[in-house]
């Protein structure tokens, strides 16, 4: 079998997994190899991801890791044997390989919390909203209807039986822009209202009074699957993204957002009863912009 030309993010996580299993049981890429009939070159390619593991020799070389941690173990195993297949298949050659593998992180997550600072997140977009913001944005795969069909595609998860939990913390300052004028904002709006009631959905607004914190944090995706420590925070740049997954990051991560829901106004909650809005909170914010627009 001939080595890999294009590595996604999940085979790349595969390897990068063994590699730190490894390293922490203090064993040469020679000496694990010898320990189960592999070729030192054949290992070094599979923690690489340039090449596919068997089943049974994962299993053995987490054996030999000492690694009895069993959820972890089935998830490296379903990792390895994915696909990668599924309704993103249809935009390949369409849209980038990191909006691909965005939407295979998002598919096997358990929870998505994310921060924004300019735009509405992507999962809570409208379509008039999308197509206004890429509409000026020259693809570097397709063309703008495939990126707006992408990202419409993207948010069936929020209506799937396996829904994750969804928090976002959108800077005000997102919700001031007047991206595609204000008849798309104000549905983008009401989008926003309309979302935060499912059950596992949450929006908080950062409000421009609460300093410069948020500015710090820069905008990420935090992606917890149901290991959590193979969870991967996201960071999105003009030329490539960055995933992020040693240990001490995501919990790095973790406090950041807790800081920023902390600073930020209460969730959206559509249903509360007229005298919980007395205080200001993400509801009375959004309602206020509403009604500039």
């Amino acid at each position: 079998m001939g080595l890999r030309t294009t590595i996604s993010e999940r085979q790349r996580r595969l390897g990068l997994e063994l590699k730190r299993l490894r390293e922490s049981a203090g064993l040469s890429a020679a000496d694990a190899a010898a320990r189960i009939g592999m070729g030192r070159a054949q290992l070094s390619q599979i923690e690489t991801a340039k090449t596919t593991i068997l089943t049974d020799r994962l299993l053995a070389l987490c054996e030999t890791y000492g690694c009895t941690n069993k959820p972890y173990v089935e998830t490296l195993v379903t990792l390895s044997e994915s696909t990668g297949k599924s309704w993103w298949s249809a935009y390949k050659n369409r849209i980038g390989p990191g909006a691909l593998d965005l939407a295979e992180l998002e598919s096997t997550a358990t929870a998505l919390r994310c921060h924004e600072s300019l735009f509405v997140p992507g999962l809570l977009q409208t379509e008039e909203y999308t197509r206004a913001i890429l509409g000026s944005a020259k693809p570097a795969y397709g063309s703008i209807d495939d990126a707006v069909g992408f990202r419409m595609d993207r948010q069936r998860i929020l209506t799937s039986d396996t829904a994750p939990t969804v928090h976002a913390v959108i800077h005000e300052a997102a919700l001031h822009m007047r991206f595609g004028g204000s008849r798309v904002m104000r549905a983008q709006l009401l989008h926003l209202i309309e979302l935060a009631q499912l059950p596992h959905v949450s929006v908080q607004v950062f409000p421009f009074e609460a300093g410069v914190y948020a500015a710090y944090t820069g905008n990420f995706l935090h992606s917890t699957p149901a290991v959590e420590e193979l969870g991967t925070v996201l960071l999105e740049h003009p030329i490539a993204s960055l995933h992020l997954s040693e240990p001490h990051h995501l919990a790095e991560y973790e406090s950041l957002f807790d800081a920023l829901t902390e600073h930020a106004l209460a969730p959206v909650d559509a249903q509360a009863a007229p005298a919980s809005h007395e205080a200001k909170d993400s509801l009375a914010l959004i309602q206020h912009l509403l009604y500039t627009l």
